[in-house]
């Protein structure tokens, strides 16, 4: 019987502050309903960018699973509620439990600051 061994690309574990953070989130509440937390979040050309946990729309084959890297579809408005970020996009509500280090912070200020621009 030959040994098996599972490899899963792409898949991050959450650390303890990342978890608590999540239920503080959880325990705050939101005013529409959230599709999942995010940690380590970055933006990057209008998406975010982050460690995905408790997805809504999780799968059989693990597609949004916990841990796994998710890449927004494009942004339309970053908010905060509460002591939390809310990233909307079409059809979907992200929470910032985490920021990246390094950039995280500041590549949201970026995006508020060009997406409070006009349209020309």
């Amino acid at each position: 019987m030959p040994n098996t061994i599972e490899v899963s690309f792409h898949v991050k574990r959450h650390t303890d502050f990342e978890l608590l953070r999540i239920i503080k989130a959880q325990e705050q509440g939101f005013e529409e309903p959230v599709t999942a937390y995010l940690c380590r979040v970055a933006i990057m050309s209008r998406t975010g960018i982050g460690i995905v946990f408790g997805h809504k729309r999780e799968d059989q084959y693990g597609r949004f699973g916990d841990g796994h890297l998710l890449r927004t579809s494009d942004v339309i408005k970053a908010e905060r509620e509460g002591r939390f970020w809310v990233l909307t996009t079409a059809d979907s509500r992200y929470v910032i439990a985490t920021f990246q280090r390094g950039n995280g912070r500041s590549s949201l200020r970026e995006f508020l600051c060009h997406s409070r621009e006009p349209n020309l």
